[in-house]
């Protein structure tokens, strides 16, 4: 194929529609779940593995596949892990029971991570400077709408279609974009392409984040204090020292002196409490939404446009922003004004009204909109141009890990102020919980409701908690110099990058 075909908008495009795919899978399946669980005749507990699965896979891989971009090729890996999870998809749709399903999520989460660890990488090599960040707020835009889309269209395609077509959906998109790939989307690659692949240090990354991941998908089922919790954190804290160890000699699969640019580790944790405040809330707005109100699925799907709609258009003006303030000003501000939606959405649950809700779910939409275009930027701009997939990998691992705190934290919370409101009140507290108010005993309804308005005011206040201390922590790390020197740094050595923190 003519280079003039493999143009920097082929790139954009057929990594954005990964992205939308990957992000898609995380929350599509939710709403399905019930249905799943009903026609493959299995209880509904191993049907959410299904979610569980893809989750662990996607997150323990992630920071492996982005290392390996750099030594065997960007374009290479994407790819390959979009051909596995186009593959995977069809094993989805077809499945005839529930333990081939849960298997071939866990595929699908495999290849997910091999096309999202690059993603960035393969960005930033296709743009410079001003395109370069523009390009780069359109990828958070969509793959960020995706997300908040993925109840609705869930929602729509089991409705219209059933549950198989959630990932049947996925097969002719994933042909077209390997297609793509290998025709229209040049190969990119670390520059000192004789770097080892380092095996111990793949296995012990993998083993860390599964280790880290598991505790935070199985402890709300199982508690927190079961055996098999508590010794899978165990196991990860110890695998992630033994990886911090073997990787001090710089060549191995991660570089720990990218951890020393300032910039960079800055905007890994604020990635981590970004996913942990947005995504990791997404879950119970949607609850509280279908709860309160008695909403269907894809009128759930409606009551957040506001949302997605804020988002989506929001992140048309973001690039302009970057262009006028630093990223310190715009993550701390977009970490302002979700903290600011968090609050309304606690006067909504208190109360507030439908304009509390809408003025909520705007402010969230904007402010995630203003946050993750710079981030992402920093996560590849503030380092050498041959560390950049071992950066994506790095800062897209926090991704899920902050997602999964987020799930898991706030899900706790909600579960102990519900116990608290109902005090001493008989009835069936799971179904108080999940907002099955029809199950509850009439004369008990007015102490359930109000028990589970209160626990989703305490999510949303706590959420705004997570949001005050990024905003300090995007004060305290993302200094204007490194916005001004971004643009100097992929050509530096790492000494020099690192210096300049």
């Amino acid at each position: 194929m003519s280079s003039r075909h493999r143009t920097p908008r082929w790139t954009l495009a057929l990594v954005s529609a990964g992205g939308v795919v990957m992000t898609l899978d995380v929350t599509v399946v939710n709403v399905a779940l019930s249905a799943i669980a009903r026609d493959l005749g299995a209880g509904l507990e191993r049907v959410q593995w299904t979610v569980s699965a893809y989750s662990l896979a996607f997150g323990a891989l992630i920071l492996t596949a982005g290392a390996l971009s750099d030594r065997i090729g960007r374009r290479t890996v994407f790819t390959a892990g979009m051909a596995l999870f186009t593959l995977a998809s069809a094993g989805c749709g077809l499945a005839p029971d529930a333990v081939t399903l849960i298997a071939a999520r866990a595929l699908q989460g495999l290849g997910g991570a091999m096309v999202f660890a690059p993603a960035l990488a393969l960005i930033a090599a296709a743009y410079e400077g001003a395109r370069r960040r523009a390009a780069i707020a359109a990828f958070a835009a969509v793959s960020s709408a995706a997300g908040a889309l993925g109840p609705v269209l869930g929602g729509v395609l089991v409705q219209l279609l059933g549950w198989r077509w959630i990932f049947l959906v996925n097969v002719p998109i994933g042909v077209l974009v390997v297609a793509g790939a290998l025709t229209r989307m040049p190969e990119s690659a670390a520059a000192d392409e004789r770097r080892r692949i380092d095996p111990l240090g793949a296995l012990l990354g993998v083993g860390t984040l599964l280790a880290l991941h598991y505790p935070l998908v199985s402890g709300p089922e199982a508690g927190w204090t079961a055996p098999e919790v508590l010794v899978s954190a165990a196991l990860g804290v110890v695998l992630a020292i033994a990886l911090v160890i073997s990787q001090r000699r710089g060549d191995g699969l991660i570089d720990v002196r990218l951890l020393r640019i300032r910039a960079f580790s800055g905007a890994a944790v604020l990635g981590f409490l970004a996913r942990t405040s947005s995504l990791g809330v997404l879950a119970f707005v949607t609850l509280w939404l279908q709860s309160t109100y008695a909403y269907e699925p894809m009128e759930v799907g409606l009551r957040l446009l506001p949302l997605t709609g804020s988002l989506l258009l929001a992140g048309l003006f973001v690039a302009r922003l970057q262009k006028v303030l630093s990223a310190a000003a715009l993550v701390a501000g977009g970490f302002a004004l979700q903290g600011l939606g968090l609050l309304g959405l606690a006067a909504a649950g208190a109360g507030g009204g439908q304009v509390a809700t809408i003025a909520g779910l705007v402010l969230l939409g904007v402010g995630g909109a203003v946050i993750f275009p710079p981030l992402m930027g920093l996560a590849v701009s503030t380092v050498p141009a041959d560390r950049a997939g071992m950066a994506s990998g790095l800062t897209n691992a926090c991704s899920p890990l902050g997602t999964a705190t987020g799930v898991a934290v706030f899900g706790a919370l909600f579960s102990a102020r519900i116990e608290s409101g109902l005090g001493p009140a008989s009835g069936d507290r799971s179904a108080v919980a999940t907002g099955q108010f029809d199950v509850v005993d009439p004369v008990l309804r007015p102490i359930a409701h109000s028990a589970f308005s209160g626990a989703f005011v305490t999510v949303c206040l706590a959420s705004a908690a997570v949001c005050l201390i990024a905003v300090l922590v995007a004060r305290g790390t993302l200094r204007s110099e490194h916005t001004q020197a971004s643009g100097d740094a992929a050509s530096r050595p790492l000494s020099g990058a690192a210096q300049s923190s």
